[in-house]
């Protein structure tokens, strides 16, 4: 079966942006963005909230060549390769390939997409996280910390919600992000 990984870039103090909004504290420089890309290249699909696959979506159409940086071209690379389900009432229509819509998140439906993947799925945006961690089903937690407390914001963990974790991997990056890995316990 394959795993649910749940994967964010989070503060110090544990937000994916500040209280406006704001997440360019967040950007990743070349070191980890490879490591990123390493990570997201076995991933077969994406599960997506609504503003997560509005900011992702951009990967859909940015250049490869010429003046991108390789490894922004890796990622744009790896994002088309993927199928994306986005979950949203209000989206009509999707403007990248692979992506579909979902107006509600079902568990159920999530555990026979987890049966059948071929590949590990990763779920993005902290609300649609918090759904799949409330329903049991994240196999594993990957959270990027970056050396940034923002003092308030949106939660990259949600509330409410108790898990006992295991340890798989750490690593500390030049820029002071540290990233962590861990499996869920049941």
């Amino acid at each position: 079966m394959a795993k649910l990984i749940y994967s964010a870039i989070t503060s110090l103090d544990g937000y994916i942006n500040d209280e406006d909004g704001n997440f360019d504290w967040a950007a990743p420089d070349e070191e980890v963005h490879r490591f990123v890309n390493d990570l997201g290249r076995p991933v077969g699909t994406y599960l997506l909230g609504r503003r997560m696959y509005d900011t992702l979506a951009v990967w859909e159409t940015m250049p490869t060549g010429g003046d991108q940086s390789p490894i922004m071209g890796d990622f744009a690379g790896i994002w088309r390769a993927a199928d994306k389900v986005v979950y949203s009432r209000t989206l009509d229509t999707v403007t990248t390939a692979r992506t579909r819509i979902e107006r509600d998140f079902d568990p159920e439906a999530v555990r026979r997409l987890k049966a059948s993947a071929d590949a590990d799925l990763t779920v993005g945006g902290p609300g649609l996280a918090a759904n799949a961690f409330r329903a049991g089903l994240v196999d594993e937690c990957q959270l990027f910390l970056s050396p940034i407390v923002v003092g308030g914001g949106t939660p990259s963990l949600p509330d409410k919600v108790r898990l006992e974790l295991e340890l798989l991997d750490e690593r500390r990056f030049g820029n002071g992000v540290v990233y962590l890995d861990y499996r869920t316990r049941s």
